[in-house]
C-alpha cells in the first residue's frame, strides 16, 4: 500500500519520559526507568551522623529506602507542609531511594532532541545534578541527573 499525502508526518525523534515534581515551585523531572513509586512520606527514622540532605529512612512495603531531601540537596530553604511530605522511590544500581519533594506532577513524553544545555545562569548546584532542561511554553523542566543526585560528594563540589 502506498503511502498517501493526508497522511500525518510523524517526527522521528525519539521520545523520553519523565516524572514531573515541584521542589520550592520550580519543575524537575526524573528519567522513568528510575521510578519506582510515589509515596506519602511517613515513619521516616533520622540517621545520626548522616549529610545533611540525608533526610532518614523508612520501610516501604518491606524494603527500607535512604530519604534524601530535595530542598537540602539543591540548598534551598526548608518549607512546605512536614505532615504531607511527598517522595519518589527510585532504584539505581541495585539500590533503593527516596527523593522528598513538595509535589508529584504527571508522567510526560518530550522529544530528545529538545533537551537543551544548563543554562549558564543555573545555579552551580543545580547545574551538577542536571541533564539539561526542556524548555515547556510556560517554564523550565530542569531534567534531573540521578546518579548525580544520589552522590553526595557532587553537593559538597558545587556548593
Amino acid at each position: 500500500m502506498s503511502s498517501s499525502a493526508a497522511e500525518p508526518l510523524h517526527d522521528a525523534s525519539p521520545l523520553s519520559t519523565y516524572v514531573t515534581l515541584a521542589v520550592s515551585e520550580q519543575l524537575f523531572a526524573l528519567p522513568i526507568e528510575h521510578v519506582r513509586d510515589v509515596f506519602v512520606v511517613s515513619g521516616l527514622t533520622r540517621v545520626p551522623l548522616a549529610a545533611p540532605e540525608i533526610a532518614g529512612l523508612v520501610n516501604l512495603r518491606g524494603r527500607v529506602l535512604t530519604v534524601i531531601d530535595l530542598r537540602r540537596r539543591l540548598g534551598l530553604s526548608q518549607g512546605g507542609d512536614p505532615e504531607r511530605r511527598m517522595a519518589v522511590g527510585i532504584e539505581f544500581a541495585g539500590e533503593c531511594f527516596g527523593l522528598l519533594v513538595d509535589s508529584v506532577g504527571e508522567v510526560i513524553q518530550l522529544a530528545s532532541s529538545d533537551l537543551d544545555d544548563n543554562p549558564v545562569h543555573l545555579p552551580a548546584r543545580w547545574a551538577s545534578l542536571s541533564r539539561g532542561i526542556h524548555p515547556l511554553p510556560d517554564r523550565l523542566l530542569v531534567v534531573m541527573d540521578v546518579e548525580a543526585v544520589l552522590d553526595p560528594g557532587r553537593a559538597a563540589i558545587a556548593a
